[in-house]
């Protein structure tokens, strides 16, 4: 029995694990930016004027030299996704039954007043998620649970050039977990003669067995920022994220039979198999010492891209701040995923062809004077990363909106805690729930509709002392 449709599924798997449904909702594609409340509650519109605090070191890391003393910035965000695919053949509905997930944060920052220089460092998690799908949804061929969690290190230098402007940034060190879990479909492989079980009958979407990848990888990069003050009224900022490529060149493979309960209608020709034979029988030499689904390595590489975002702000009104941002990130490098087995299944490789996203981000942030709380809304619209025919289980992405708002409390001196809701809409995707099998299957094979929504809360800690 040969198993080209079943490496098809576990090289999507190993390099795609994690970046499914609910990884779209934050960002464009599998990236997160869920990084400090305060840059939730203003839109993630904070290049040109950050947040007073060390979350500057992702947002922008020039605006280090604008907080004096030393600054620690700790928080969470939790994500709650909602999510449905509408099949168009049998007009049910299969709900996503993912997690919440937490996603952690941390920042820390020096600047002595007076000096042209600060140092810092931060931790967060600019892309990951989990999807999780139940077990009667037809697409769990693509995975029934999909797991990516990336984190990113950076120290941090910024320069004060002169009382307007800053530069700064830092090497950045990337870790990336990928874990997947998906059914394998009995009517896709071939028999010892030729046929597929599907030409002898087997139904479509019938589950012989399940994978489980797992893997991690390491990858360096860099960001830079700058910082600038027009005058008094008006600040401008810029950030540059590298690429990082994580090469996942030791994962996992393994395997598990789980029984169909199916007998073969007549005899095989050409075989010793004979009318009444289990097929179970038949698959189990399959996943043991010989067959092609026994517990083997794995290596792909999957680029998280490079981003720009560019900003102004202004702060004429009183007690107000407005700023207007425009994100840009290269999802065109999400174009081809080869992976190559080290056991008997063979290599592969997934067609993406992703497009590159801009998203529009506003934010607005008023002052409270007679207490100096801090009242923060914002709004995003994020243009989707797929095209219409690569819209799956893996990754249906869409273009999405959010409603941010959020609260800034000062607890003491030095103590400010920062609380964050934001709200998460779609329209709606046509897609389809196998993969791509060449570059010129067109969109109308997508044979329902994804919806996704989610609700995410954010609390982070500040100190200054």
């Amino acid at each position: 029995m040969s198993v080209p449709r079943v490496s098809r599924l576990l090289l999507a798997s190993t390099a795609l694990a994690g970046f499914m449904m609910p990884t779209t909702l934050s960002a464009q594609a599998f990236g997160l930016n869920e990084i400090g409340s305060c840059a939730i509650a203003r839109g993630f519109a904070t290049t040109a004027t950050p947040c007073k605090d060390a979350s500057t070191i992702f947002w922008n890391p020039a605006g280090a030299t604008r907080i004096d003393g030393w600054n620690v910035s700790l928080g969470v965000a939790s994500i709650a996704l909602s999510a449905d695919f509408h099949q168009d053949t049998t007009g049910r509905k299969f709900s996503a039954n993912p997690p919440t997930r937490f996603v952690p944060h941390g920042f820390l920052n020096y600047h002595k007043a007076g000096s042209q220089l600060a140092y810092g460092i931060g931790f967060y998690v600019p892309y990951g998620l989990t999807s999780q799908w139940p077990n009667d949804f037809p697409g769990r061929f693509e995975a029934t649970k999909a797991s990516l969690a990336t984190f990113y290190i950076q120290p941090n230098i910024a320069f004060q050039i002169d009382s307007n402007w800053s530069v700064g940034g830092g090497p950045i060190y990337g870790h990336s977990s990928v874990e997947l879990i998906q059914a394998l479909d009995l009517s896709a492989q071939k028999t010892p003669v030729g046929p597929t079980f599907g030409q002898l009958g087997v139904p479509q979407f019938t589950q012989f067995g399940t994978a489980r990848l797992k893997g991690d990888a390491s990858a360096w990069g860099a960001q830079i920022g700058v910082w600038g003050r027009i005058n008094d009224h008006w600040n401008v900022g810029l950030r540059l994220l590298s690429q990082l490529s994580f090469k996942y060149d030791n994962a996992d493979a393994t395997f598990t039979q789980v029984p169909t309960n199916l007998l073969l209608g007549a005899d095989l020709p050409g075989t010793t198999l004979k009318q009444g034979t289990p097929f179970d029988a038949i698959l189990a030499p399959q996943f043991t010492t010989g067959g092609a689904l026994v517990s083997q390595k794995v290596s792909t590489k999957i680029d998280h891209p490079a981003q720009a975002q560019v900003g102004a702000s202004y702060s004429g009104w009183k007690n107000w701040l407005l700023e207007a941002d425009y994100a840009w990130v290269n999802w065109k490098s999400f174009d081809k995923l080869p992976v190559t087995f080290a056991g008997p299944a063979p290599s592969d490789t997934l067609i993406e062809n992703y497009n590159n996203t801009s998203s529009i981000r506003l934010g607005a942030e008023y002052t409270i004077p007679t207490d100096g709380w801090k009242l923060r809304a914002g709004f995003v619209g994020a243009s989707s990363a797929a095209p219409a025919e690569t819209v799956t289980p893996l990754l249906p992405e869409q273009d999405r909106y959010y409603w941010n708002f959020g609260i800034g409390v000062p607890l003491g001196k030095g103590f400010t805690a920062d609380g964050t809701y934001a709200h998460v809409f779609t329209n709606g995707a046509r897609g389809r729930i196998i993969e791509r099998t060449s570059p010129t299957q067109p969109a109308d094979l997508n044979s329902g509709v994804f919806n996704i929504a989610a609700n995410i809360f954010a609390i982070t800690l500040r100190a200054t002392f």
